[in-house]
């Protein structure tokens, strides 16, 4: 029985409020991988308001348990932004339709979606932002962008801006939040990307020591070539993974 249909239920039987682990046993049968951090996180972001026991515990309603499902189920099955969500849980509050979701499409796969991403990426040199900028490009709060830079996701440039980089890096992180992952969770893919950089740098470094400019361009394009290489391997051994799982 879907979720919403068993919170349903839960509301005309008068039952009591739940607690955030009687909420995720709800949710789980529709949604395996939410967890209680997503919970949080939606919560945090505005989208639910369980009740406070004097205690501190949250305590969920049928109808929190609701709105939940709801936004899950827009970001699985829509891929809907979270600002896009509230929107369409604001007009049902009102009593009103909510915004016409868009024309279903295939999903991209994780090779797909890394080349997207890297053809996608703005220029270092193209963009920069400041503090509050970037916070609001990436759909972000200043304490996340607090803890991001905590563990050496995000960090600012000599000057305090943020360039093209640093904004993608600010986005993706932000949309991995929103499945439930922390920084903390990142940390083994931080380390991972500086181990790949110190691969790259061992091919290139040579090249870039050249006194002969197209040498040293070859080295940048060279550079370019073994990330977007590095990419694809990583996203391709993703893949592989899952489906060894599966």
């Amino acid at each position: 029985m879907p979720a919403s249909r068993r919170a349903g239920e839960a509301r005309r039987r008068g039952d009591e409020l739940l607690s955030i682990g009687a909420v995720l046993a709800f949710l789980r049968d529709d949604f395996p991988e939410v967890t209680i951090s997503k919970i949080r996180f939606l919560e945090a972001e505005g989208l639910v308001e369980p009740q406070r026991t004097p205690s501190g515990y949250r305590k969920f309603s049928a109808a929190d348990v609701e709105r939940l499902a709801y936004v899950l189920r827009m970001q699985r099955d829509h891929y809907l932004p979270l600002r896009v969500i509230r929107e369409h849980l604001d007009a049902i509050e009102r009593g009103e339709q909510p915004p016409a979701l868009p024309a279903a499409e295939a999903r991209p796969g994780p090779l797909e979606e890394a080349d997207r991403e890297l053809a996608g990426s703005p220029s270092p040199g193209g963009v920069r932002l400041g503090r509050a900028e970037l916070i609001a490009a990436a759909e972000a709060q200043e304490r996340e962008l607090v803890e991001w830079e905590s563990y050496g996701l995000v960090q600012p440039g000599p000057d305090g801006g943020y360039d093209g980089d640093a904004l993608q890096i600010a986005r993706l992180v932000a949309e991995l939040g929103r499945f439930g992952l922390e920084p903390r969770h990142l940390r083994a893919m931080k380390a991972a990307a500086d181990r790949e950089v110190s691969l790259v740098e061992q091919v290139v470094a040579p090249l870039r020591r050249h006194r002969n400019p197209q040498t040293r361009a070859h080295a940048e394009a060279t550079a370019r070539e073994l990330a977007t290489l590095s990419v694809r391997l990583h996203a391709a051994m993703v893949q592989a993974g899952l489906r060894a799982r599966s």
